[in-house]
């Protein structure tokens, strides 16, 4: 693989937020394709931005499809709320990022394929995706060894969809019990009285 420039970092100012969230926007519906069929010039034509701006922030696909799913983990990070049930949040949260990776092939090739890149900018990022879904999985269950556990099973299971060994109804109840059995649910207190 050609080495690439790297990609810039998020921008800081409000005007460059909303074209690089626009590109993201427009990137998320080429993400269902396959990543061969993701084209710069066509997530630039969707955004409305030069494709030299794209360039600027997004150096290939690989890049773009990579930072749409940090994004993306980002958002679900900062979505969980202290309120919720733990099970319930940790199972939803697994289940968001599972269906996040089904309905995104480019995504997950870029995933699947990303420890053959030898390029230190996508190694950094794919590391800091990890970094993040581990985050969002800890948000919910406090326990950093489930957060750790959690992301290569949906890897498991979204391989295994793929390759139709599971269907994706038969995915999803294996990753629930999966977060049930990895956060048991708390004992009632028994009544001595």
């Amino acid at each position: 693989m050609p080495d690439l420039p790297p990609m810039a970092a998020p921008p800081s100012l409000p005007r460059q937020q909303r074209r690089y969230n626009r590109i993201l926007e427009a990137a998320a519906a080429f993400a269902r394709k396959g990543l061969q069929s993701v084209t710069l010039s066509e997530v630039a034509d969707q955004a409305n931005v030069p494709l030299g701006t794209l360039y600027r922030y997004f150096p290939s696909a690989t890049h773009l499809m990579l930072a749409l799913y940090r994004h993306q983990l980002g958002e679900l990070k900062t979505g969980v709320g202290p309120g919720a049930v733990r099970i319930h949040a940790l199972s939803g949260v697994a289940m968001e990022i599972f269906h996040m990776r089904v309905m995104q092939p480019a995504v997950e090739q870029c995933l699947s394929q990303g420890v053959y890149l030898n390029e230190r900018d996508t190694t950094g990022l794919l590391r800091e995706i990890d970094s993040l879904a581990e985050r969002a999985f800890a948000a919910v269950c406090g326990d950093p060894a489930v957060a750790r556990v959690l992301p290569p099973t949906i890897t498991g299971l979204v391989h295994s969809v793929r390759c139709r060994r599971l269907s994706l109804f038969e995915a999803e109840e294996d990753l629930k019990r999966a977060c049930a059995l990895l956060v048991p649910a708390p004992r009632l207190a028994r009544n001595t009285a």
